[in-house]
C-alpha cells in the first residue's frame, strides 16, 4: 500500500510539472508532528505567556486563548483544502499562483519566506531568553548582565552569538537529511505533549488554592501593573485584543506539513490532517497549560507585575526547586526542537520558490544534495537570515508580532484567492473538501485575519508597521519593476516530452527510483 501511495503521489506530482527530488517517507504522524513541533505550546506558550496576562489577567487565557484557536483553526480548515488539491512542497506560494495568478503567488511566497524567517528568529531568540532565566543561575551564569532591564551592546552581542549557535546547530542536522530531523520532530511531539501535560499536573498539585474565576475575570494590567508589556490604556476591549497576539502568534507554522508534501506518502489525504489536527490539540492542550499558570499563581496582580518574567515568577513560587529545573530542561529541548523543525520547513519553502526561479541565485538554492535528499542552499540560506534579522531588532516581542503578522498574511492570500476561484477556475477538489462550508469558512478566516494585523501594529510593537510597509513596499517595486516580465510562475498546461525527461533527468541525479507511467 505504502509503495503504490509512492507512485500515486509520484505521478501526481509530475502532473504539476515537478520532480521527485525530495525522499518522500514521512507518514501521518511524521506530518502532523512537524506543524505540532513549530506551533510548540511549550515555546510561544511560555515566552509569550506576559503578553496575555499583562493584558487583562486570566480572561486573556480563559477567554482570548479560546477564540484565537478558533480562528487559527478555520485558517488551517480552509488552507487544508487548498492543501489537499494541490499537495507540493511550499505549498502556500503554489496554492497563490495556481489560483490567485503568479503576482500574488509570488507576493505570497516572499510573505511566507519572511514569516518562517522571522518566526525562527522569534523562537530561537525566546529559546535562549528562555534558557538565561529558567536556567542561568543554576549554571552560575550573570543573569542581570545578560538579561538587563534595556539591552545593552554587550547583552546583544551574547544574544546574536547564541541564537547563531543554535540556529546553525539545527541547519547542520538538518543537512544530514529528513530521516533524521523526522526522528527527532516525532520526538519533540512527544516531548511537547508530555511535557505540557507534567507541567499542567505539577503546578495544579502545588498550587496553594485554585479559583477557576480568574479565568473569566478581567483586570487592567496595562502599564506598571503588567511589568510595562502593553502601555498604559484604560481601553479594556482594546487591551482585550492586544492580549490575543499570545495565542495568535504561539499557533502559527502549521504550514510546515504543507511545506514537506513531497515528503509526505499520500499527501493529498495526509497534509490537510497534519496541519488541523496540528492547531486543534495545539490549542487544546496550550489553554489547558496556560489555564494551570494562571490557577496556580499564589497572587496574579503580583504574578503581572513582573511582567516578562511571570511564569518564572510563578513557577519559583510554587513548584520545588529540582521538579522546577527538571521541568525547565524538558521545556528548553521542546523548544530547540521547535526550531530545527522550523528550519525544515523553510528550507522547503525556498527550494520550492527557487525551483521556479522566484529568488536569486535560484540555481543553487534548488539543488538537493544526492546523498541526503535534502535542499542544502535553501536550508543554510534560511539559518543565515534568521540570524541577521535577530541582529536588526534584538526585541522579542517586536520579532513574534512581525513574524505572525507575514506568516498570516501568507496564509490568507491563497485562501483569499480559493474563496474567487472556487468552483470557478478551481474546480478540482482532494480528497480533503469543506464543500459548501469552505466559502464561509474563507470569510471568516479573511475577517479575523483583519483584526489580527490591526492588533499587531500596536505600541510597542508598532515597529511590525513599519516593517510590514516597507516589506509591501519592496515587494510591490521589485514585482513591477522586474519580477512582472521575468518570473513565469510554477508550471502550468500540459506536460512537454522536454519537461518529462526533465523531471526524470532530476530524479536520476538524486538517485529517485524510475516508476511506471501513469495510465
Amino acid at each position: 500500500m505504502t509503495h503504490d501511495h509512492h507512485d500515486h503521489d509520484k505521478h501526481l506530482l509530475h502532473s504539476m510539472g515537478y520532480a521527485q527530488e525530495l525522499l518522500r517517507g514521512m507518514k501521518t504522524f511524521q506530518n502532523f508532528a512537524i506543524s505540532f513541533s513549530i506551533i510548540c505550546i511549550l515555546s510561544g506558550g511560555i515566552n509569550s505567556f506576559s503578553q496575555g496576562l499583562s493584558s487583562v489577567g486570566g480572561a486573556s487565557i480563559g477567554i482570548g486563548w479560546p477564540m484565537a484557536l478558533l480562528f487559527s483553526f478555520l485558517v488551517a480548515l480552509a488552507m487544508g483544502q487548498i492543501a489537499s488539491a494541490f499537495p507540493t512542497a511550499g505549498g502556500l506560494y503554489h496554492w497563490g499562483s495556481i489560483l490567485g495568478g503568479r503576482a500574488l503567488g509570488w507576493v505570497t511566497a516572499w510573505f511566507n519566506l519572511a514569516g518562517l524567517t522571522t518566526v525562527l528568529a522569534a523562537i530561537n531568540v525566546g529559546t535562549y531568553l528562555f534558557f538565561v532565566n529558567a536556567l542561568g543561575s543554576s549554571l552560575g551564569l550573570d543573569t542581570d548582565a545578560l538579561l538587563p532591564t534595556e539591552p545593552t551592546a554587550y547583552s546583544i552581542a551574547v544574544q546574536t552569538v547564541c541564537v547563531a549557535l543554535i540556529t546553525v546547530s539545527q541547519g547542520l542536522i538538518n543537512h544530514l537529511g529528513i530521516k533524521l530531523t523526522s526522528k527527532l520532530t516525532d520526538f519533540s511531539g512527544y516531548v511537547i505533549f508530555f511535557g505540557a501535560i507534567a507541567l499542567t499536573v505539577c503546578l495544579l498539585t502545588f498550587a496553594p488554592h485554585i479559583d477557576l474565576s480568574r479565568l473569566v475575570s478581567f483586570s487592567n494590567f496595562s502599564g506598571d501593573a503588567g511589568g510595562g508589556v502593553w502601555p498604559q490604556t484604560d481601553n479594556i476591549a482594546y487591551l482585550f485584543l492586544l492580549g490575543l497576539l499570545l495565542p495568535a502568534y504561539t499557533i502559527t507554522g502549521f504550514d510546515a506539513s504543507a511545506h514537506t508534501a513531497e515528503e509526505t506518502i499520500d499527501a493529498a489525504a495526509t497534509v490537510p490532517k497534519g496541519i488541523t489536527h496540528s492547531v486543534l490539540w495545539s490549542g487544546v492542550f496550550g489553554w489547558v497549560m496556560l489555564c494551570a499558570i494562571i490557577l496556580a499563581a499564589p497572587d496574579l496582580t503580583e504574578a503581572a507585575g513582573k511582567g516578562g518574567s511571570a511564569f518564572f515568577f510563578i513557577a519559583d513560587q510554587v513548584l520545588p526547586a529540582p521538579l522546577k529545573i527538571a521541568l525547565f530542561v524538558v521545556i528548553f529541548l521542546a523548544q530547540y526542537l521547535c526550531g530545527l523543525a522550523t528550519v525544515t520547513s523553510a528550507s522547503r519553502m525556498v527550494f520550492a520558490f527557487a525551483r521556479d526561479g522566484g529568488l536569486p541565485f535560484s540555481d543553487k538554492l534548488r539543488k538537493i544534495d544526492p546523498t541526503f535528499r535534502t535542499p542544502v542552499y535553501a536550508l543554510w540560506s534560511v539559518v543565515a537570515l534568521a540570524v541577521v534579522f535577530t541582529v536588526y531588532t534584538p526585541v522579542y516581542t517586536t520579532i513574534a508580532a512581525v513574524c505572525t503578522m507575514f506568516l498570516y498574511i501568507s496564509y490568507l492570500m491563497p485562501v483569499a484567492a480559493g474563496l474567487i476561484a472556487y468552483r470557478r477556475s478551481w474546480k478540482k477538489m482532494g480528497p480533503f473538501d469543506l464543500k459548501g462550508f469552505f466559502p464561509v469558512v474563507a470569510v471568516l478566516s479573511l475577517m479575523g485575519g483583519a483584526v489580527l494585523i490591526y492588533i499587531g501594529i500596536q505600541p510597542p510593537n508598532d515597529q511590525a508597521l513599519t516593517v510590514t510597509l516597507i516589506a509591501l513596499a519592496v515587494t510591490a517595486a521589485v514585482w513591477f519593476g522586474l519580477e512582472r516580465r521575468r518570473f513565469q510562475g510554477p508550471p502550468i498546461g500540459g506536460l512537454s516530452a522536454e519537461k518529462m525527461a526533465e523531471i526524470a533527468a532530476r530524479e536520476q541525479a538524486v538517485g529517485e527510483a524510475a516508476t511506471q507511467s501513469a495510465n
